[in-house]
């Protein structure tokens, strides 16, 4: 029996009141007019604009180099810790306290980071913010590659070992290649939550050294410009790319 049409109402609606946001955003970054409630034509002059802004570039410039070498460093440990947690314990709450920062308020792990820095006399700067950012993005490697995990044929590092290899071979041979998929989801997952991460980098980054999304939050104090829709609208771009990469590399979804 086929649904009445009127039933799908509710679920077009919640999904216009989910997207509106972001269509506004993408239809405002292509108009030529300088006010955003204002239409005058179709125009990418905002997205050269962007190009040729100083604080923006050098925002962009100091997130590409916290997102790429944060993602390096929760990658390698992420892996780790999660090869780790299921070869050697079977504790849910090992398993558990592994991947809490990923549930953590942002706030609550800055914090924490701020007054770890404190305490070992840590100057802050893009360092401190690759630190931080590495222990947040570290949290949601372990999940994805806990995940990849389970689907592992473990008679294959039998077999490995069986045949004369030792541990660090049967890692980088035979379980390394097989977790490639959940590694690289992980990997981009954490490259973009980088990205536009905005609390703990706030509170982890010196004046001079300001991120991209604090460079935005400073311009958005006095209102939205049309160089801030054209941002957000390559980074909307960037954030799907990854998103479906990840999806396709670990169909994530259905093993959740």
């Amino acid at each position: 029996m086929r649904t009445p049409r009127a039933f799908a109402a509710p679920f077009w609606l919640t999904f216009a009141f989910l997207y509106i946001p972001i269509v506004v955003v993408v239809i405002m970054s292509f108009n030529a007019s300088s006010s955003l409630f204002v239409w005058r034509g179709f125009s990418l002059e905002w997205y050269a604009e962007v190009f040729r802004d100083g604080a923006l570039m050098q925002g962009l410039g100091n997130t590409l180099i916290v997102a790429s070498g944060s993602t390096a460093i929760a990658t390698v440990l992420g892996t780790l810790l999660a090869v780790g947690i299921s070869r050697y314990t079977r504790s849910g709450l090992i398993r558990a306290f592994a991947i809490a920062p990923a549930l953590l308020p942002d706030l609550l792990l800055a914090i924490g980071l701020l007054s770890l820095f404190g305490l070992v006399q840590l100057t802050l700067g893009l360092h401190s913010v690759l630190i931080a950012h590495a222990v947040f993005s570290m949290a949601f490697v372990t999940a994805i590659v806990l995940a990849r995990l389970s689907h592992v044929d473990p008679s294959l590092e039998e077999a490995s070992r069986d045949l004369g290899a030792g541990p660090v071979r049967t890692l980088l041979r035979v379980t390394i290649p097989q977790l490639a998929p959940g590694i690289v989801a992980g990997a981009l997952l954490a490259f973009t939550l980088s990205l536009d991460e905005f609390v703990i980098a706030f509170f982890t980054a010196a004046p001079n050294t300001p991120t991209l999304p604090m460079v935005i939050y400073s311009m958005v104090r006095f209102g939205v410009t049309p160089e801030v829709n054209a941002l957000a609208t390559m980074l909307l771009g960037v954030s799907l790319l990854a998103i479906i990469a990840t999806q396709r590399l670990t169909r994530i979804t259905e093993s959740l």
